[in-house]
């Protein structure tokens, strides 16, 4: 132990002397103690003396230093690679015991050299004994957890047993060297002669189609060592061959075939469809030789109704934005010929209501129930404007002003880019009634601009009630998006305000009481979890009715589920579902009424595992070389044993930690100076001096 002080501890002596004066001299000046025996008031002076000291030394403010000799053991991490690709090959039968057997003698050898440590990691990192079963292998995941966990700690060594090969996250080579002056012993399992055999890579398709479009399939193959031979690739729609394609291979060794297919979407709802390669003799492995997927079959898309009195550019531009939009079918056509129903449409594109000629028109569509967006130009009727009921209020006459948009701080309802903003700095000016317009209601996105003016006049906003509403009051939006393409090449900005305000207008406002929320594809690895919420009339989350939830498979076999309550939403997880499409059904009753929901998903393999028929020892060999580690094939693991005994920088780190503690912390030396002080005065009571 070791003493330390911010002052010369050396001061301590002339204390003592002090202490031993002050004490003296005070005992002499004081009547009554005359007739005391000599050991008495010795006894007494030393008591005092000795509480004079110890307060002189906290008042030191001395230091005590205590060292703590630690020794801390080197642990070795023993880190496995437990997806299920590692069954691949012709020792896969001998993996899981020559795996267990090392573990087993490793820790009988060195369990009091090292500490011990066993993970597996695949599509996640844990403390889990192999089981061979993930259906991915994420590498890098189980070296970026060592180096997190282990940091700065003392690692004897890392033994990682894996195939090599990786289909998830990134190279795991980069990481492994971040965990610096430990030795990486990688142990290869499988073989890596390339075998005999086809394999469908990628299989690309988009997950929704519409009824009745053709939508296309692309299809990646491998071929290794097949020979200069003809093969063919099927597409299987509920077991029945709907379109075949003949391939080639050129090369005969290592082949890469891309196949293109157009199928048409002939059935809603969600269809299962299966790629397979025609199979040839004495492949090593026919699994990999179909790709099985799902696509979402949609009825139709919505329907967006462009009316306009006359032929216009800025009607052009609008609908040359939404034709973009795969989800939506635009018809465009002159106000006076339209005969149809407003409410089979998503959405109405307005071109100067109450124009000359469709006063008239103007009523139906007030009548209906679809979101509007009104495009009001310098033909537009003041009066028939007023009565819209979008609060719009602007003057009378043919008159007109040029000016520029503005965007308005605080708008909400959606989210506007850069591109927007900074194209409006050099967007021409529109066209706008002349004189003071005002909106009563509603959320502006655009207000009226002259040169560095800012107005509070409208140009674009929208309200909600009854029905959604857009209002964009001016004409020149086709120069809008001509200049911007002269500047930037491309029309970014204009066709994202053109895009979001259509989207926004279409997406209906769900006021439904009961709402299930899940999503509509699944891996097979995944957890399927079910949330769901539930609105009194005042639109309130409440939890008090029970939902009941009843799921059916393919083959028409149903089970019965009950949501769990939280505090304001309901949880029902389902656990890890077995491949195939589920349709499902939600059901309650509150109040005396019944709510019901009902619904598909779909649980998707993507057997990225079965890919791979040899082992990637390349990788396992550089990431030992690396880290100065050694690789060993899975036959040769015992060697391990014997080699990491000879290792000289797999030790013991011993290491002395220092901690300092203040004297005036210790309690001891409080209550000694009562004891001290209490004597004191209890003795010379007894001797009447007090």
């Amino acid at each position: 132990m070791k003493f330390f002080s911010d002052i010369s501890i050396w001061w301590l002596v002339p204390w003592a002397v002090i202490s031993i004066v002050l004490t003296i001299w005070y005992y002499r000046k004081q009547k009554g103690l005359e007739e005391i025996s000599v050991w008495m008031r010795r006894g007494l002076i030393a008591l005092r003396t000795s509480a004079l000291f110890i307060l002189g030394v906290l008042l030191l403010g001395l230091l005590l230093e205590s060292i703590e000799h630690r020794a801390e053991k080197p642990v070795f991490i023993t880190l496995v690679d437990n997806s299920s690709s590692v069954l691949n090959y012709k020792d896969s039968a001998v993996v899981a015991k020559r795996v267990s057997d090392f573990s087993k003698k490793l820790k009988e050898r060195y369990s009091e050299k090292f500490d011990m440590v066993e993970f597996t990691v695949g599509n996640d990192f844990s403390t889990n004994k192999p089981n061979y079963a993930d259906h991915f292998s994420d590498l890098n995941k189980g070296f970026e957890e060592l180096f997190t966990r282990y940091y700065n700690q003392n690692i004897g060594g890392i033994c990682f047993i894996s195939d090599g090969n990786f289909n998830k996250g990134s190279d795991p080579r980069y990481v492994a060297e971040k965990i610096a002056l430990t030795p990486i012993f990688t142990v290869g399992m499988g073989d890596t002669i390339r075998k005999r055999d086809q394999v469908i890579r990628n299989v690309a398709v988009n997950d929704i189609a519409f009824f009745r479009n053709k939508f296309p399939i692309e299809v990646d193959i491998q071929a290794a060592r097949v020979g200069k031979i003809g093969s063919s690739v099927s597409i299987y729609k509920n077991g029945k061959k709907i379109a075949s394609q003949p391939v080639k291979y050129t090369d005969g060794n290592l082949d890469f075939v891309h196949v293109s297919l157009m199928l048409e979407a002939s059935e809603i709802g969600f269809v299962n469809y299966t790629v397979q390669v025609e199979s040839i003799p004495n492949e090593s492995s026919y699994t990999n030789n179909t790709w099985s997927f799902y696509v979402e079959v949609i009825d139709s898309r919505s329907k967006v109704l462009l009316l306009a009195n006359a032929p216009h550019p800025d009607i052009a531009a609008i609908k040359n934005v939404i034709e973009r939009d795969e989800n939506i079918e635009v018809k465009s056509m002159l106000t006076s010929e339209f005969t149809g129903n407003l409410d089979d449409y998503a959405l109405l594109v307005l071109h100067e209501p109450g124009a000359s000629g469709s006063a008239n028109f103007v009523q139906k569509v007030k009548n209906s129930k679809i979101p509007v967006w009104y495009l009001v130009g310098n033909q537009s009727n003041a009066t028939t404007i007023r009565q819209l009921g979008v609060g719009l209020d602007m003057p009378a006459g043919r008159r007109s002003d040029e000016v520029q948009a503005s965007l308005k701080s605080g708008f909400q309802l959606f989210e506007v880019s850069s591109d927007i903003n900074s194209g409006l700095e050099y967007w021409p000016p529109l066209t706008v009634p002349f004189g003071q317009i005002n909106a009563s209601q509603g959320d502006v996105l655009l207000t009226q601009r002259i040169g560095s003016v800012v107005k509070k006049d409208p140009i674009l906003y929208f309200t909600s009630g009854n029905r959604k509403q857009g209002v964009l009051i001016g004409e020149g939006l086709w120069r809008w998006k001509l200049m911007e393409f002269a500047r930037t090449k491309s029309n970014k900005g204009f066709n994202e305000l053109i895009q979001k305000s259509v989207q926004y207008l279409v997406v209906k406002k769900n006021t439904d009481a009961l709402r299930v929320n899940l999503p509509r594809r699944f891996n097979v690895n995944d957890d399927v979890i079910i949330n769901a919420e539930f609105y009194n009339s005042s639109l309130e989350r409440i939890t008090e009715p029970s939902i009941a939830f009843v799921l059916t498979n393919e083959k028409g076999s149903k089970v019965d589920y009950t949501f769990a309550k939280g505090e304001l939403d309901y949880r029902l997880s389902l656990g890890k579902m077995p491949v195939g499409k589920y349709d499902w059904r939600a059901k309650t009753t509150f109040n005396g009424k019944g709510y019901e929901k009902s619904g598909s998903f779909v649980v998707n393999d993507i057997s990225l595992e079965n890919l791979e028929t040899s082992a990637n020892h390349n990788l396992l060999m550089q990431i030992a070389t690396n880290s100065n580690g050694k690789f060993y094939q899975l036959k040769n693991l015992d060697r391990l044993l014997d080699d990491i005994e000879k290792r000289s920088d797999i030790v013991t780190i011993t290491s002395d930690e220092s901690t300092f503690k203040d004297f005036i912390d210790f309690k001891w030396l409080f209550f000694l100076l009562i004891v001290l002080l209490g004597t004191e005065w209890f003795l010379r009571r007894r001797l009447g001096s007090y």
